[in-house]
């Protein structure tokens, strides 16, 4: 008797059976691509977040006069207490003024665009993504966003008048004249304002590295002592004055921060063990 051998071929699985996860299919947003498709897509979304960045930095340079009247809010509010200082600001070049005037639009046409930019790029990950990825990611770009602009608002409104005062402080104990230029105000408010905006993503970091298993709750935990005076170090690196009010005022909402984390963390935990029990 001769055999022939057979081979059986099994459908793949489909959302309707019962027993295959709906998060293990593969999502139905995904569209077929080569690789110099993807990067056409990828192009397009280059394309659009250059364009929405330079309209962005176009309407801000357009009220750049406003802005600056705005963005000098920590100095006039401070100088109040101090009624013999001079909050004029001048320039020492030809050419700061310029670089004031591009510093200012960069970096509010960064923020004034970076929720598009955010957009953009969800749309290109979001078909390679499966529902369930997808659930984590949304909350995660919504996080980001939010924290950043916590930490460019905490700067502004606390930490910024906090340095100024500072600084007028030290200028009065050392009989010091207050020059301040344009250039060097912006410059020094640009550093506080994005540098204090990025490092407050770091409990969104802590969770990331949670869920997907790199980092435990119980290895936070552990070594909290470590995190704290890693919070000072960094606070000491963002905040340009050396003294320790200043860097304490920074560190307490980020040791608060990487409290929260630990906390989202411990939750992300036991879903992933409820999910793998299930």
């Amino acid at each position: 008797m001769i055999v022939f051998p057979c081979v059986v071929t099994l459908p793949d699985p489909v959302p309707d059976d019962p027993y295959v996860p709906a998060e293990a299919l593969p999502s139905t947003r995904e569209k077929p691509m080569g690789f110099w498709q993807h990067l056409d897509e990828l192009r397009g979304v280059l394309i659009k977040s250059v364009v929405a960045f330079v309209i962005c930095a176009v309407l801000v340079g357009s009220f750049a006069t406003n802005f600056m009247e705005w963005l000098k809010w920590p100095l006039l509010t401070v100088a109040k207490d101090y009624p013999q200082l001079d909050t004029s600001l001048g320039t020492l070049s030809i050419l700061e003024v310029f670089n004031m005037i591009i510093q200012l639009c960069v970096f509010g046409g960064l923020l004034l665009a970076s929720p598009l930019i955010l957009f953009f790029i969800s749309q290109f990950v979001s078909p390679a993504l499966t529902d369930r990825e997808l659930r984590a990611v949304k909350p995660m770009c919504f996080a980001a966003l939010f924290l950043f602009l916590l930490g460019a608002s905490f700067s502004f409104f606390l930490l910024m008048p906090s340095t100024v005062r500072i600084a007028i402080e030290l200028n009065q104990a050392f009989g010091l004249e207050t020059r301040w230029t344009a250039g060097n105000y912006f410059s020094t408010m640009s550093w506080l304002v994005l540098g204090s905006g990025a490092v407050f993503e770091f409990p969104l970091v802590v969770v990331l590295l949670v869920w997907l298993g790199v980092l435990t709750t119980a290895f936070l935990r552990k070594y909290r002592r470590h995190a704290i005076v890693l919070i000072f170090v960094i606070a000491a690196i963002v905040t340009p004055t050396p003294d320790p009010l200043t860097q304490s005022i920074f560190a307490g909402p980020l040791y608060a921060l990487f409290e929260i984390s630990i906390l989202v963390s411990s939750r992300v935990e036991k879903r992933k063990a409820k999910a793998r029990a299930s």
